[in-house]
């Protein structure tokens, strides 16, 4: 089964993080510019203090109505991180995902983070899987069609 380690190794390890008195101006900014949908938020020894993400951003500011120019990221930020290793299977990371209805997990080890698994990656890796079983699984039935008709 494929592993968190794995999908970073193809992906990278790029974390895009800010700190945790950043304004969400400025988050913003920084994901927009990364292309990203959420952001560690890191303090400054780099330990994981929360995510910021594009629904925390709607959910907590717009329909509230509260500053982005002066609301500061921890104000609002998601602070009870769940978190996956790079050893967790790709399989236990879509169910994590699933159930608790998230799009980001960020990956610790050591207590530091490594890297950022999103919900777009674990679904790729799970049809890559999926792709070459279903090719595993036709080569096996050419070679079975062709030992029953005496090809082989």
């Amino acid at each position: 089964m494929v592993t968190v380690k794995e999908i970073l190794a193809v992906k990278g390890r790029e974390i895009v993080s800010v700190s945790p008195e950043a304004t969400l101006l400025a988050a913003l900014e920084i994901m927009a510019n990364k292309n990203v949908g959420a952001v560690l938020v890191l303090d400054a020894q780099g330990d994981l203090r929360g995510i910021f993400s594009e629904r925390d951003f709607v959910r907590k500011i717009i329909i509230k109505g509260r500053a982005m120019e002066t609301t500061l990221v921890k104000e609002i930020m998601t602070s009870r991180v769940l978190y996956v290793s790079p050893e967790t299977t790709v399989s236990d990371c879509m169910s994590l995902m699933t159930e608790k209805r998230i799009r980001h997990l960020p990956v610790l080890e050591g207590g530091k983070p490594v890297g950022v698994v999103s919900i777009g990656d674990v679904i790729k890796e799970l049809l890559r899987e999926q792709e070459l079983t279903i090719n595993r699984q036709a080569a096996e039935i050419g070679q079975l069609e062709r030992y029953t008709t005496g090809s082989i």
